[in-house]
C-alpha cells in the first residue's frame, strides 16, 4: 500500500493531540449529540491522566501474530487468560507511513511495537485495580447525583485516550499514537479520522 498525497499528510499533523483524541470522543458511540467542548473537557482530563500515570508493568501474556490489518488493530488485550496480542503486520505498516510521513523524529524506530505495547499494559491495569474508578473520577462525570452523593460515569472513550496519552509519555514519543492511527485509518479506509474508540479488548 501506499500513503496518501501530500495534503494529506499536512493535514493530519496539523491536528494537535487533544484534537485527535476530542475527535475519537466524538465518533464514539453515545457521543454523537453531545456538546464539542464537554468532549474537548473529557479529552484533556483523560490525556492528563494517562500521561500522569506512574509506568506501568504488563503482567499479562504477549503474543505476536498476523491479521490485525483485517481486524483494524495494532493490538488487543484479551482478559482469560491475560493476554497481550501484537500484530505484527499492522506494526510493519505502521512503521512504513511514519517513514513515508515523515514523522520519524515524532516516532523512532521500534516504537510504533512500544507503544502498541504500553497501550494495552494500561488497559490490562484499568481492568484489574482501583485505577479505572480514578480515571472516572478525574473525567468529573456523573452517572446519578441525589443530593450530595455523587455517582461517577462511564465515558466511553476515555480509556483509550488516556491509554494513547500514556504511551506517548512513557515511550517518549514526539506526537500521541493517535495520530499515527489516524494515519493508518486514511491508508487502509480512505479517511483521516480515526476509528470510533475499540481497543479490541475481549472478554473471554
Amino acid at each position: 500500500m501506499t500513503v496518501k498525497n501530500a495534503p494529506a499528510r499536512a493535514d493530519l499533523a496539523a491536528t494537535d493531540d487533544i484534537g485527535w483524541a476530542v475527535r475519537l470522543l466524538a465518533a464514539t458511540p453515545t457521543h454523537e449529540h453531545r456538546d464539542p467542548e464537554l468532549l474537548r473537557r473529557w479529552a484533556r482530563a483523560a490525556d492528563a491522566f494517562g500521561s500522569g500515570l506512574a509506568p506501568v508493568e504488563c503482567r499479562a501474556r504477549i503474543v505476536e501474530r498476523d491479521g490485525g490489518l483485517e481486524l483494524g488493530l495494532l493490538a488487543r488485550y484479551t482478559s482469560r487468560p491475560p493476554t497481550v496480542e501484537l500484530y505484527t503486520d499492522t506494526i510493519d505498516l505502521a512503521e512504513r507511513v511514519v517513514d513515508a510521513r515523515g514523522w520519524r523524529d515524532w516516532y523512532p524506530p521500534g516504537s510504533v511495537r512500544a507503544a502498541a505495547l504500553a497501550h494495552e499494559a494500561v488497559h490490562v491495569h484499568l481492568h484489574h485495580g482501583p485505577a479505572k474508578a480514578a480515571l472516572k473520577s478525574a473525567l468529573g462525570h456523573s452517572a446519578l447525583r441525589l443530593g450530595r452523593l455523587r455517582v461517577p460515569g462511564h465515558v466511553a472513550g476515555a480509556e483509550e485516550v488516556a491509554a494513547h496519552a500514556y504511551a506517548r509519555t512513557v515511550c517518549g514519543l514526539g506526537r500521541s499514537p493517535l495520530l499515527l492511527t489516524a494515519a493508518l485509518a486514511a491508508e487502509t479506509e480512505g479517511t483521516a479520522t480515526p476509528p470510533p474508540a475499540r481497543d479490541g479488548r475481549r472478554e473471554n
